[in-house]
């Protein structure tokens, strides 16, 4: 399997490492899967260097052995709530000659020369559209011929210390970074079709604890917010509820995968171990559901208020789409969700994704395909020289240089 791209997901509870590559078809073929627990991120930020670092080489190294390969170097993903999208556009004269990958290498070059707030790094550069005399909505302008050639693109930016760890991390596991990606663009490239990023649509890609929510129109990201709520959060609400272990409290969420208790079927009463009192006790199976369902809800109105605050509107033509290993798999939350955003909802289930089986491998096959694909279209995340921490610092100012003056004249 020639042209293999490497993509690791670093999430707050696991993580998961894939070896492919996206085919003439567009669909991913999988040639070694991996996947360890991760206890070194809080919140979706990396707190523990060597652990996040101990479970990426673990990652990889089940994902080698599948693969019966090694891996050198991989793209890895950042969250969004670490990522700051700066809208920019750049022009060239063509004159009248053919476009080449060189023209398209130089004004990406040029549209990401610009200030980023000082505790900001460059990440990736992701053409929105190319522009040839006034003629928008050009995807690929190589080959074509013009006078001016113009981009429109999406700088993403990310917080240095995020992305410092993010790079240490993946050293001490001893893998070379290819790119950084962030998730929502990744997610959106394997979960959305071009239909719905059209007419528009509201992607919930719920993690363990976190929420990320992302709005497309007219084929483009419009917003990107995260909320810090996710699925480990309905865990601990059925802990303290039923007063019981989280690990317990797992369990039973997964045994009944139910969100509302409309859709119970049996009522019936099951045992669980009391932590207070250390002894058994039997509750029923309504009574996990409705800390549940109440948990599930609130997670989707703070995702609706985030859209009503920002002004973001989605047409009755549009809908919702639901991924993430967090509570996607819950029967009931789909519903949930349409009473909420009064939107039909579809949930995106990691069988119906060429190559991926189960949901915690979902964000690492959209990275593939989001990386076959943009480099397909002439840029990719590996294009951006991402800065070691020796070599990050902040553009020197007009202040800096007056400073800098005063302190050689005394």
């Amino acid at each position: 399997m020639s042209n293999l791209i490497i993509s690791i997901d670093i999430g707050t509870s696991k993580v998961s490492a894939l070896i492919g590559k996206v085919n003439k078809y567009s669909q991913i073929e999988i040639a070694g899967r991996g996947m360890a627990p991760c206890s070194g991120l809080k919140k979706g930020v990396i707190v523990d260097i060597d652990s996040t670092a101990e479970s990426i080489r673990q990652a990889v190294d089940e994902a080698e052995a599948d693969a019966n390969m090694k891996v050198a170097s991989a793209y890895v993903n950042i969250h969004g709530m670490h990522v700051t999208i700066i809208n920019n556009k750049a022009y060239m004269n063509i004159n009248g000659r053919e476009i080449t990958n060189s023209d398209i290498q130089n004004i990406l070059s040029d549209v990401r020369d610009l200030e980023y707030p000082e505790d900001r790094q460059l990440i990736d550069v992701i053409p929105r559209q190319y522009i040839i005399d006034g003629y928008d909505e050009i995807t690929d302008p190589v080959g074509m011929v013009g006078a001016k050639l113009e981009v429109d693109a999406d700088i993403l930016v990310g917080k240095i210390t995020s992305v410092q760890n993010i790079i240490k991390s993946m050293e001490r596991a001893g893998v070379r970074i290819d790119g950084i990606v962030a998730e929502t663009f990744a997610a959106g490239e394997i979960c959305l079709t071009v239909d719905e990023k059209d007419i528009g649509v509201v992607m919930l890609d719920v993690g363990g604890n976190v929420t990320d929510v992302s709005v497309y129109q007219g084929r483009r990201l419009v917003f990107y917010d995260t909320i810090p709520v996710g699925g480990d959060h309905v865990t601990n609400d059925i802990a303290i509820g039923l007063r019981i272990s989280t690990i317990e409290a797992e369990k039973i969420k997964r045994q009944f995968e139910l969100a509302l208790t409309s859709l119970i079927k049996n009522d019936q009463e099951i045992s669980v171990l009391d932590i207070n009192e250390n002894k058994k006790k039997n509750v029923k199976v309504s009574e996990v559901v409705e800390i549940i369902e109440a948990r599930v809800y609130e997670i989707f109105s703070l995702c609706r208020n985030l859209l009503v605050k920002a002004g973001i509107d989605i047409p009755e033509e549009g809908n919702v789409v639901m991924t993430g290993a967090g509570i996607s798999y819950v029967d009931g939350c789909k519903q949930l969700a349409q009473e909420v955003f009064e939107l039909p909802v579809r949930v995106v289930q990691a069988g119906q994704i060429q190559g991926v089986s189960k949901p915690e491998y979902v964000a690492a096959a959209g990275m593939i395909k989001y990386v076959a694909n943009v480099k397909k279209g002439g840029s990719a995340a590996s294009e951006v020289k991402l800065k070691k921490p020796a070599e990050v610092q902040r553009k020197t100012t007009i202040l800096d240089k007056i400073i800098n003056f005063i302190k050689e004249i005394f």
